[in-house]
């Protein structure tokens, strides 16, 4: 949902800030650590996979939790759609990372720091966003992907210091 403003035609609106139930945050917690734990997986593409579907059972598992319908193909669909909208650059970071752990010893453990941080990141922006979508009442089929490009962005963003934090507990506790 947005906000439109007369006076600043020029920009983007903001998007309406949504309070996002633990319930729901729990669920996307859950779902960051496993995608970030697919992203581990040394074959490339096969990663990536892992990822998105770890990430489509995320948007029907909060579906589920708001009680609306989910269907599997309009959930990759538009997960597809979403996951477009933000630039290259931070999409190639995830596909180079997972490539890059064909080449042995040295390109598996390069790929192995990029891939589980970028793959938490994505599953962390797709959660909140989708969140606040059906919290505000929207369903699957109403979700815009291009409206919500700003929004994914930023999400992404703060998605990449939860992962690293993340990655960073876990080291820790190895150590």
């Amino acid at each position: 949902m947005y906000i439109v403003s007369p006076e600043a035609p020029a920009s983007p609106p903001a998007p309406t800030p949504v309070e996002i139930p633990t319930s729901s945050l729990d669920i996307i917690r859950r779902h960051v650590v496993w995608s970030m734990a697919a992203g581990l997986v040394p074959i490339p593409l096969v990663d990536l996979a892992a990822v998105a579907g770890t990430q489509l059972k995320m948007i029907s598992n909060l579906a589920d939790h708001y009680k609306l319908p989910f269907d599997e193909e309009r959930g990759r669909s538009v997960i597809g759609s979403l996951i477009g909208t933000v630039s290259a650059l931070s999409i190639g970071r995830g596909v180079l990372g997972s490539l890059i752990k064909s080449i042995p010893v040295v390109g598996t453990i390069g790929g192995m720091a990029v891939v589980p941080v970028m793959a938490g990141a994505a599953t962390y922006a797709l959660g909140k966003i989708f969140a606040a979508h059906f919290e505000s009442g929207g369903t699957l089929l109403t979700f815009d992907a291009r409206a919500m490009k700003d929004e994914f962005s930023r999400q992404l963003k703060v998605g990449e210091e939860v992962a690293h934090g993340l990655k960073d507990k876990v080291a820790a506790g190895i150590s």
